[in-house]
């Protein structure tokens, strides 16, 4: 039976693998730093701060949309990019009969799906004709939840929330 020894090129010592137990650990926290960093920069927060107070004013969303659907309002709009790249957003509400909304403040918000960051608000300005509304925003195409509520006074009215497309 022929046993050959290997040589060690380097003799294990305390300190070598103190050495390489910090530099493993130091990789790994660099990277979980660089994650965190990573992770901090791109989400923009919840979309409820208090999930326990989403449940309370559940009962009084309710309540507002019947109201609303009890007005049969006819609020229609269009958004649509002009020559100059702006979006631009044009409303017009009517009442039960068809008739113009006079007396109405009107608000908007181009509001981003994922990240509240990237929400663009809408300044709204009332038309010749009541119950008509325009304003224009810088905006980047993409898909958008457009937001578009309704005052008379401090009380609002209506609300009304859909998915866009801008190109």
């Amino acid at each position: 039976m022929n046993v050959q020894k290997t040589k060690w090129r380097g003799e294990v010592t305390g300190l070598k693998v103190l050495l390489w137990l910090l530099l493993f650990f130091g990789v790994i926290f660099a990277v979980n730093g660089v994650m965190v960093e990573a992770a901090i920069s791109t989400f923009g927060g919840v979309e409820t701060k208090s999930s326990y107070q989403a449940g309370l004013m559940f009962e009084q969303n309710v309540a507002d949309a019947q109201r609303q659907d009890a007005l049969h309002w006819q609020v229609s709009g269009t958004l649509a990019r002009d020559k100059t790249g702006l979006a631009v957003l044009d409303i017009s509400v009517r009442d039960a009969k068809g008739l113009p909304l006079a007396g109405l403040r009107a608000d908007a918000k181009l509001a981003h799906p994922a990240n509240e960051r990237f929400d663009h608000v809408i300044s709204l300005q009332a038309g010749a004709i009541g119950g008509a509304f325009h304003g224009a925003v810088k905006a980047p195409a993409g898909q958008w939840d457009l937001i578009i509520d309704l005052y008379r006074g401090d009380a609002r009215l209506f609300r009304s929330l859909s998915r866009v497309s801008l190109k």
